[in-house]
């Protein structure tokens, strides 16, 4: 596996695997890899001739008081995991090489970035927009893959491709892919090894609470009891606040007040200091 750190040596590295019309499928992670992103990486596999790989933790997406300078970086162990997956090119820039001195260019998505983690975190998918838009015209895809654990990053940047022409010729499919879960079903992520021993198994009343909030919602009742249910048990559980608990169309993201066949039950709660998210299909 070739690593890049500067912008030339990352377009050489891709135009020589592009070959003879070989395609190319990028994964874009903020490094402190988990089997979710391997999963990730081997659905890439699968479709695409090579993988692109990038390992960048975007400052552009963090908020004032954000963990962005405790956030997990271990470059070299997520390298011998990306290599043994058969990824073929990983791009780790610096901030630098990414945001040159003089960078003035901000990409905003309205719609789809309102309210949930948008409403939490104010102008944190401009920064996700705008480092994946960067990241599709220094990488050129084909295709590109995106974990459904952070719902609403897809949808952020599943519209901002069409808004902005990205999806010819650079990339044909923004693809999502399922959530990869604990055997307790929580979801995973690399912000879940902020947790103590405690509080990672308080933690599994998150999906369990999402699973009984469901079996009721998908019954066509009004949200609002089961959504403060799943407020009360969370709190109850160990969770220290519940950032939000709402039920939302799967792709427009508009606030429902019960299900409408398209359905889907987004949570925030936050546990000691790490902030956990979640969704789920009501089916």
């Amino acid at each position: 596996m070739q690593t890049a750190r500067e912008l030339e040596v990352l377009r050489k590295a891709v135009d020589a695997l592009r070959g003879d019309g070989a395609t190319i499928a990028l994964v874009p992670t903020m490094g402190a890899l988990h089997e979710g992103h391997l999963t990730l990486m081997r659905e890439a596999r699968r479709t695409a001739d090579h993988v692109v790989a990038s390992i960048f933790v975007n400052p552009r997406q963090f908020g004032e008081g954000e963990d962005f300078d405790a956030y997990p970086r271990q470059l070299a162990r997520d390298s011998e995991l990306l290599e043994k997956e058969g990824v073929a090119l990983l791009w780790a820039p610096q901030p630098q090489e990414v945001y040159p001195q003089g960078y003035a260019t901000n990409i905003s998505v309205a719609g789809v970035s309102e309210g949930l983690c948008g409403g939490d975190r104010p102008g944190h998918f401009d920064g996700v927009a705008t480092v994946v838009c960067k990241l599709f015209n220094q990488v050129r895809p084909d295709i590109a893959f995106f974990g459904e654990k952070d719902w609403q990053q897809l949808a952020v940047i599943r519209r901002m491709a069409r808004d902005l022409d990205l999806t010819q010729p650079h990339v044909d499919a923004i693809r999502g892919v399922p959530i990869v879960r604990e055997k307790d079903g929580l979801a995973m992520s690399s912000r879940n090894a902020y947790l103590s021993r405690e509080q990672r198994e308080q933690a599994g009343a998150l999906p369990r609470a999402m699973r009984d909030a469901i079996a009721v919602l998908s019954e066509g009742g009004e949200a609002e009891r089961p959504l403060g249910n799943l407020r009360e048990v969370l709190q109850v559980s160990g969770f220290d606040s519940v950032d939000y608990a709402e039920l939302r169309d799967a792709d427009s993201l508009e606030p429902l007040e019960k299900d409408n066949g398209n359905a889907r039950l987004f949570v925030a709660a936050r546990i000691g200091g790490t902030r956990l998210i979640d969704n789920m299909a009501v089916e």
